[in-house]
């Protein structure tokens, strides 16, 4: 790995990373802050204790960012971009779970520089997030 992240030359099927993280009310009243997103199920623990939730939630899309944290910051890593991403929701999180992010290489495409990754958010071993994501990596020689 370079201080930019891996090159598609050095990634092979198989290779794999995470990132975890504890996820706080903090987390989640600064997620709805930035993505406009207040739906109450989120932030009003009486409307969201009369969901099907039975209690707040975190962003499905708050948890899903733990992916791009470990595809930008660990596997590929700085350098890469995201090409497309797409995700199965499982089960709900909450404040105090913690979440991994795990991101494990499928197929790699040197010609076009892209690798498809099969991509997971775990909270107690259990997934809640399932997904793969396709990501544009710089090469060694260009």
């Amino acid at each position: 790995m370079s201080d930019y992240g891996y090159f598609i030359e050095d990634l092979e099927p198989g290779m794999s990373a995470s990132f975890g993280k504890t996820i706080t009310d903090a987390d989640i009243l600064m997620f709805a802050g930035v993505s406009g997103d207040t739906n109450p199920v989120h932030l009003n623990e009486e409307f969201a204790g009369g969901t099907p939730f039975r209690g707040r939630i975190a962003h499905g899309l708050l948890t899903a960012s733990l992916i791009s944290t470990a595809i930008g910051t660990r596997l590929p890593g700085p350098g890469c971009i995201y090409v497309s991403q797409n995700l199965r929701f499982r089960a709900p999180v909450r404040a105090g779970d913690t979440v991994t992010a795990r991101v494990t290489i499928l197929e790699v495409d040197r010609e076009r520089r892209r690798v498809r990754m099969e991509t997971v958010c775990l909270v107690g071993g259990k997934p809640v997030i399932e997904g793969e994501a396709v990501i544009l990596v710089p090469s060694r020689t260009s």
